[in-house]
Order: structure tokens, then C-alpha cells, then sequence
């Protein structure tokens, strides 16, 4: 099975898209990722990005123009019982690495960390779920030593209202998120900036259509 996704998005000062090809191979899927950059004054390999992913194992992804690679294993353990689902992701050229962790409480309650090596800085979530259709999700920054908050609701369908605050930038945001008809969605997103004297929203629409092939 072959399956392809277009996804253009639209900003008062740009316009871009991106498109995406996977290929199912058994076990494993090899997806190739591209962006204006790969068609612009002619097919290149610029913005080229190639991938083989094992679900639930591991997924190297290889940058082409910039020849790097990226690797990230995931693997699940128990604790006490609760399972506690880990992410190790290194980048080469950036020499980055990080480690994060989901214990699953229940399907309504989650703890997450995500802690970086190079910086050594952590990042702390936990999410719940109210009534199957409400999302709150605190999360804390220890070198920011800051706060930032998402709560999302579920409309009618499948459409998602979602709202947040970064307390350390004092950014408040707004997304829409709705299903087309044409086997994808649809997000518009709104922004403010409340530490700008002049606070004037930042608007942007993206939208995604997925193909069998």
C-alpha cells in the first residue's frame, strides 16, 4: 500500500507546502518527506528528506541536501503495572540527544518527560482527559522555569478546538482544526503576542489531503 499526503499552508508573507510518499515494505515503511525547497526552479534535492520506520521500534530519517542523519528508538516497559513508553532520539550534525517518557496512568490520566543531554534541561507534562472530550495539558520547563498551558475541546465530529499560553514568551494561541471532505483536514491559527505594545494577531490556514495510491 502506497499512500501520499499534500499539505499546504498559507501566512500573509508566504505560501508553502509540503508532501509526503510512504511506502509500505512488510515490517517496515520507507517514506520520502519534500517541501518547496525540492521543486522550486525545477525538481532538486533540496528540502529532500528520506525515511525507514519500524511502528513502535525505530525511525531513521536521513536529510538529503544536508546529508544528515537522524535516529529514534522507542520501546515500551512496565512500572508498577502502568506502561511506560520511552523515545531516545540523537541528530548528528547537531549532536543532540534526547530521552522522553509517557507512564500511562489510564486513558485519562498521563505523565511525560522530556530530557535533553546536551543542554541538560527538562521538560515536565501531564496530561488529562475529561469526559472523553476535553484535553488539559499543564506543562513546565525547568530552565525557563516557566509554565505553559493547552487545553483542547472536541466540536462536533472530529473537529478540535485548542487554545494555549507560554507564559515565558506571554504568546496566547488559537487553532481550529477540521476534517474536509476530501480524506484530510483543515487548521486555521491564530496568535498574539502579549508582551508586543502593539498586539496584532498572527493568522494562518494549513490544510492536508491524504491519497491511497
Amino acid at each position: 500500500m502506497t499512500k501520499a499526503s499534500l499539505k499546504g499552508k498559507y501566512e500573509p508573507d508566504k505560501v508553502g507546502a509540503v508532501g509526503t510518499l510512504a511506502v509500505n515494505a512488510g515490517d517496515v515503511k520507507l517514506r520520502a518527506y519534500m517541501t518547496n525547497a525540492t521543486f522550486v526552479s525545477g525538481p532538486s534535492l533540496n528540502g529532500l528528506s528520506l525515511s525507514v520506520e519500524k511502528p513502535g521500534s525505530f525511525i531513521v530519517d536521513y536529510n538529503v541536501p544536508k546529508q544528515d542523519i537522524r535516529f529514534q528508538f522507542m520501546n515500551t516497559v512496565r512500572v508498577l503495572d502502568k506502561p511506560l513508553n520511552l523515545t531516545y532520539t540523537h541528530e548528528r550534525s547537531e549532536n543532540q540527544t534526547a530521552l522522553n517518557g509517557m507512564l500511562v496512568l489510564d486513558s485519562a490520566n498521563k505523565f511525560s518527560a522530556n530530557y535533553a543531554f546536551d543542554s541538560g534541561n527538562c521538560k515536565l507534562k501531564y496530561t488529562y482527559v475529561h469526559g472523553g472530550s476535553s484535553t488539559f495539558e499543564p506543562s513546565y520547563d525547568l530552565a525557563k522555569n516557566s509554565w505553559d498551558f493547552a487545553v483542547s475541546h472536541r466540536l462536533y465530529g472530529d473537529d478540535i478546538l485548542r487554545a494555549t499560553y507560554q507564559t515565558s514568551s506571554r504568546v496566547l494561541g488559537l487553532e481550529w482544526s477540521m476534517n474536509s471532505l476530501f480524506h484530510g483536514n483543515f487548521k486555521v491559527n491564530a496568535s498574539l503576542n502579549l508582551a508586543e505594545e502593539l498586539k496584532v494577531p498572527k493568522l494562518s490556514a494549513e490544510s492536508t489531503w491524504n491519497f491511497d495510491m
